[in-house]
This record gives C-alpha cells, structure tokens and sequence, in this order.
C-alpha cells in the first residue's frame, strides 16, 4: 500500500523567502530542506515537465511555456494539452507497481487530456462576441459545480494580469482541501502561483515580496493542516527563483532592423509574420528561442546576437546539448539574458503600429511572454485604471470591449523581477522541502525529483 503524497509548486520559492512563512518553514523543520537544481530554460511549463517525467527537456520536449510550431508556422504560448509532454509520468510509473494508484493535479500545467482521475486548470469561457469569462475545465466534468458551488468561480483575473493576486492562490488551494477530503487521492498536486506576482513586479529583495510570502503561507497553512489530518507526505518545491533585474532586451527589433524580421501589416497594425522572417525570437524571460529558417544564417544571426546588450549566451546545437535542451522544437539559436537582464517579445519599432493585443493581457496571441502584463500602464496607470473601468461596464452590459490596460513600455519602467537562466546563488534558486525525513538529502537535481516521489510514495524499489 502506498503512501499518501500532497505536492505543493509554490512558485518562485527560494530559502530567502522561507524567513517569512513560519507554516511552509516547519514542513522541512519536521522532515528536511534541500537545494534543488532546475533545468534551462527555468520556466513553468519546462520544469513541471521535468518534474514529473525525471527527463530534462531535451527528453521531454518541453522547451519553454511556448515555442515557434514549425508544423503549424504559429508561435504558441501556454498550451494545455498533456500530449505535448513526452517520457513516462510519475503516476504511469506508480501504477505499473501500484495499478489503482489515484492521482489529482490541481492547475499544474498541461493538465487537459492527462491520464489522472481529478484534474482542475484555469479555463475560461470564451464567449462568440469576444467576451472572456473566468471558469475552470474539470475532469470528471462534475468537479466543476461541486467546487464552485462551494468557492465560488475561479478567480481567473487574480490568476493573472494587472489584477493578479492572492485569491487565485486561495481558491486553488481550498479547491484541493475539498479534493483530498472527498476523494482522498493516494497524489494530489498542487499548483500555488502567488510568490510570481509581486516578485516580477516589485523584485525579490523588496517589501512586497516579503509581504506575499507571509500572506500565501497563512493561505497554505489549512491546506497542511488537512494533508496532516490525513497521515499525507507533504513536498513543497519550486521551479526556480526569482531574480532582480532591470534591463528589457528587445532581440526581436534588433533582428527586424537587420532585415532579418518581416512583419505583415493590416488595419494599420504590425504582425510578426514567422512564414517569411530568416530569424525571429521567441522570448521566454531571461531565455528567448531563435529560429533561423536558413541554417547557412545561422552563424551571422548568432554573431549578431552575441553582440546585443544584456545577452550571455548564445547556444547553438552543440551549446543547448550541454543543457539538455537540444529538441526540435528548440531555435537554431537559444540565447541566455545576463542575470540582471530579460527578454521583450516587442517587435514594432513605432509604438503607434503595434497591434491592439499588445495593450491587452492576451497570452495566446502574444508571440512571447510579456510581464508588463501585471500592471495597468505605469506610464498612465490613472487613465489605464478608468479605461478598465469603462470596459467592465460595457461587460455587465453585454457589450463588446477592449480591457485596454497594459503599456508598452512597462518593461523599462516597471519589470523588477525575473527567471529562466539557472540560479547562481542557492540562496535565491529553487528549495525542495519534504515533511518525511528518512528521505533527506542537502541536493537533488530536478530530474531527481520524480524518483524521490516514487521513493516517498513506498513505490521505488519495485518501479524502475
């Protein structure tokens, strides 16, 4: 028979930040903390990946939150669908040894299509006039109404965006209390997103970060109360630390400026078009994607990048074999910010031709990720602030509208935190803590992490 596990992501969590969160700190003072290595790029979407199959991305494909479809000729960030992972799971391996073994992931990434028995993930309704609603998608479908019914709608606009902030963390955690008390899985995974917010906007060293961590450990504090009351193995980890920076690097209109970047233009507003680009960056926080279409292109495109303020590194095939991040899906190129550096996606050079969704928080079409998306426009955040205002009233009248809120120039201005190169002080770099001590370590390897749960679990000796 198994042991019970409760895996906690509390994103961005590093030892630092364990000096304010007295609850989450005595998990590891009853079990043991340890160093925990992470992968590159050092993102969401690559390390839970890592996480659960043991394989870097090199092996499990997943090369960052987003990556250029070749296929497709489509640049796409924060895709759902498990198929996307590639390697065995941790819960595949569980059940080869354990066949019954019952697993809930609560919002960990490609969730959609994941053979688990629960899962919940950030869902909106996307309504046919343009509107978007906060929901959730549930498997089986009816979790959906048992856990609104009792917390109410997923808190989707404090999941992200200028108002992202603690009540999505709590939702996401009550929602697990209730799965655990009503369906008892022998796994639950747990995904807590708040340390992200105000760390980006503010940096790791400020008061705001310290703030966030005291509040989200009182948030967590029910939740490990209710994996106690269960005789549960709780593991808190984080996939990397946050870091303090405060240099944008626009790759993308140095590459445009070098003849090297087309863009489309229609209603007057500028695309990124990757069909007829010879290099284009997919920014990703301190590591960006270049795709080359020419591989005879390749050594110029990486001559000039080297020479671009605020970039490390330049990894071509050979360079991303020593990261483990050699995939197909990778760029030609893959580049590493200095560590006090990150990466815009903007590839306009005239603000007034940037396309609408740039003012917006719209993940989906964005061809990179874009962090001024947690604040209403620092260059006008009063007018930023009424033009919201005037969107949620033509919303509760059912009309069209544009949540016209996010700056263009947020970066320069606002952006204190990031993430993606590996950490260079342990003390701000990822931490594994684990209420069981008969496992205890000083180090693991991100890439360790699935065969310590299958340790803890009581599965270890008999899964490969």
């Amino acid at each position: 028979m198994s042991k019970r596990l409760v895996v906690l992501d509390v994103v961005g969590l590093t030892p630092r930040l364990l000096a304010h969160m007295p609850r989450l700190r005595a998990v590891a003072e009853a079990g043991f903390a340890a160093e925990l290595g992470t992968v590159l790029p050092a993102v969401t979407c690559s390390v839970q990946s890592t996480f659960l199959t043991g394989e870097p991305p090199s092996g499990h494909g997943i090369v960052g939150n987003g990556w250029y479809f070749r296929d497709l000729g489509e640049v796409l960030l924060w895709r759902q669908h498990h198929a996307l992972v590639g390697g065995e799971k941790l819960w595949q391996a569980a059940r080869r040894v354990e066949p019954g073994y019952t697993v809930a992931n609560v919002c960990w990434w490609y969730a959609m299509g994941a053979d688990v028995d629960w899962t919940v993930t950030p869902r909106p309704v996307y309504h046919a006039d343009g509107r978007k609603e906060p929901d959730c998608w549930t498997d089986p479908p009816e979790l959906h109404d048992v856990l609104t019914d009792a917390l109410g709608t997923f808190p989707l606009f404090t999941y992200w965006g200028p108002g992202a902030g603690l009540p999505s963390s709590r939702w996401i955690c009550r929602a697990a209390e209730r799965i655990l008390a009503d369906q008892a899985p022998d796994l639950t995974l747990v995904y807590v997103p708040h340390l992200d917010y105000d760390l980006q906007r503010f940096g790791p060293n400020s008061p705001r970060a310290a703030a966030a961590a005291a509040e989200l450990d009182a948030v967590l504090a029910p939740l490990l109360d209710a994996a106690r009351a269960r005789d549960a193995t709780v593991v808190a980890l984080s996939e990397y630390g946050i870091t303090d920076v405060s240099r944008p690097v626009d790759v993308n209109r140095l590459l445009r400026a070098e003849g090297l970047l087309r863009v489309y233009t229609q209603a007057g507003m500028e695309y990124l078009d990757p069909w007829t680009s010879r290099a284009f960056a997919v920014a990703d926080h301190q590591v960006a994607h270049v795709y080359v279409r020419d591989p005879a292109d390749v050594p110029a495109v990486a001559k000039l990048c080297a020479g671009l303020p605020g970039v490390a590194e330049v990894l071509d095939a050979d360079g991303q074999a020593g990261y483990a991040l050699d995939h197909a899906r990778s760029g030609e190129l893959v580049l590493v910010a200095e560590p006090d550096a990150w990466f815009t996606y903007y590839y306009w050079l005239d603000d007034a031709r940037a396309p609408d969704f740039a003012r917006l928080v719209e993940i989906h079409r964005k061809p990179g990720y874009d962090p001024a998306e947690l604040f209403f426009d620092p260059a006008a955040p009063g007018a930023a602030k009424r033009r919201a205002g005037v969107a949620l009233a033509r919303k509760k009248l059912g009309m069209r509208y544009l949540m016209s809120v996010v700056g263009l120039d947020a970066g320069a201005r606002a952006v204190r935190g990031s993430h993606g190169r590996l950490s260079a002080d342990p003390a701000d770099g990822p931490v594994l803590l684990c209420s069981d001590p008969s496992s205890a370590r000083d180090r693991l390897a991100a890439t360790d992490v699935k065969a310590l749960l299958l340790q803890l679990a009581g599965l270890a000796r008999e899964a490969p």
